[in-house]
C-alpha cells in the first residue's frame, strides 16, 4: 500500500539520546524503561523496549535511536511509555535499535 509525501510527514520521527535504562519489572515480555532526551523542545520522554535479547542497560546509557514522538502514550503494566523506540528484527528475531551513523543533535526530526 502506498501513501502519500503528507502522510509520511504525520509521523515525527526524532533523535535522541538514550540517558537512562533499567529493567522493567512485571513486564509481561523481558523489557527496559528507558529515558531519552530528545532535546529543548521535547525535553526528557519515557520509552518501554523489548531490546533485552541484544542490549544491556548499561551499553544503551548514551545511545542515539530514534524515536516516533507523536504517538498515543501507552501504559505498560505500571509504566507510562510516552514515545516509540525504532528497531528492527535481524535474522534471529532480536531487536536492533536504529540510531544515526553520525552525530547529530538531539530532536533533529527525520525528514
Amino acid at each position: 500500500m502506498e501513501i502519500s509525501w503528507e502522510d509520511f510527514q504525520k509521523v515525527d520521527l526524532r533523535v535522541g539520546t538514550i540517558v537512562s535504562a533499567a529493567r522493567l519489572e512485571n513486564a509481561r515480555n523481558p523489557a527496559y524503561k528507558l529515558e531519552i532526551d530528545l532535546g529543548p523542545e521535547l525535553k526528557i520522554k519515557k520509552s518501554s523496549a523489548q531490546i533485552t535479547e541484544l542490549y544491556s542497560a548499561e551499553g544503551l546509557v548514551g545511545k542515539k535511536v530514534l524515536c516516533v514522538v507523536n504517538f498515543p502514550k501507552k501504559q505498560i503494566g505500571t509504566f507510562m511509555s510516552e514515545v516509540l523506540v525504532t528497531g528492527v528484527p535481524n535474522k534471529e528475531g532480536s531487536v536492533v535499535l536504529v540510531n544515526p551513523d553520525s552525530s547529530v543533535d538531539n530532536g533533529v526530526r527525520l525528514f
